[in-house]
């Protein structure tokens, strides 16, 4: 790469015989009138993406999530579609699916959807919505039952792609339900609604002033807390993961704090051969709920 550049610039103060010396922004040249328009032009440009309004209030995005709202009754205001939308056969037919459920309709520039994106992945829809209903721990342990049971805790995940994939995680395996932290931690916001394909409308999510004392009240609905962490001796082969769990998973920097830490009554990781240091939170947990369900199966799916 250095080569080329001593290359590029000696070429620029080479001349050719009877002409005058190539200036090194001739090929880039262009009347004066055509430069100060193009100059003019792209401040504009950027002026109309700053100017976009993004609408105010909380929205799920994306179709499947969409659909799922649609399906499981969670109360929409309004449904912003994408300008020409009705030209898509798949998004007609959820905007049919929303008129019969009485959701009113807004077309809107595509632009305005893409601002209020979280990752830019609406595919053409969002719903504006109410605040998400978030669930006490109360609520969770009476969705726990008194069987064989896990309970997600999240000691200050922030990522809301990775809070998303672990609620669906969570839903998926039939855990009772996810606690968080309600300061310094991810939430249900329009990026999780995407990224947890709707799961987080059927799943208690319970957001906690304090986690350690969370753990307390678990403890007295008789779970047992472990704790995700690379510095546990035995893997989650080997860990006591039958009958009621809450598995306390730790943030993406600084894993679990020293006070939940002391909470725990056991400690656990993944077993591992590869070179990667670790997978990440969200994949971890994935694990770590499989690995729950698989040894209650026997209770919780009639299996021998």
């Amino acid at each position: 790469m250095a080569d080329n550049r001593k290359r590029a610039s000696r070429g620029g103060k080479q001349t050719a015989s009877g002409s005058r010396p190539t200036r090194r922004n001739d090929r880039a040249a262009a009347p004066k009138g055509q430069r100060e328009r193009s100059q003019a032009a792209r401040p504009q440009r950027e002026r109309s993406r700053d100017n976009v309004q993004v609408p105010k209030g909380e929205f799920i995005e994306g179709r499947r999530a969409a659909a799922e709202a649609l399906r499981t009754g969670f109360p929409v205001k309004c449904a912003l579609i994408a300008e020409g939308g009705e030209r898509d056969a798949a998004l007609s037919r959820l905007v049919d699916d929303l008129n019969a459920a009485g959701v009113r309709i807004k077309y809107v520039p595509r632009a305005q959807l893409d601002a209020l994106s979280s990752h830019g992945a609406h595919q053409g829809i969002a719903l504006e919505v109410g605040n998400f209903p978030y669930a006490d721990v109360a609520d969770i342990l009476d969705r726990a039952g008194d069987g064989p049971a896990l309970v997600i805790v999240l000691d200050h995940v922030t990522d809301d792609g990775n809070f998303g994939a672990i609620v669906r995680s969570a839903e998926v395996v039939g855990a009772a339900g996810v606690v968080i932290a309600n300061k310094r931690a991810a939430g249900v916001t329009v990026g999780s609604y995407k990224t947890s394909a709707g799961a987080v409308m059927h799943l208690p999510i319970a957001q906690v002033p304090n986690i350690a004392r969370a753990l307390d009240d678990l403890k007295a609905a008789g779970f047992w807390v472990g704790g995700a962490s690379e510095h546990a001796e035995g893997s989650c082969w080997d860990a006591p993961f039958e009958g009621r769990v809450a598995l306390v998973m730790g943030s993406e920097g600084d894993g679990i704090s020293r006070l939940v830490l002391e909470k725990c009554d056991f400690l656990t990781k993944l077993p591992q051969r590869g070179m990667t240091e670790s997978l990440n939170v969200a994949q971890a947990t994935t694990a770590l709920c499989f690995e729950w369900l698989r040894r209650n199966a026997g209770e919780l799916m009639g299996e021998e």
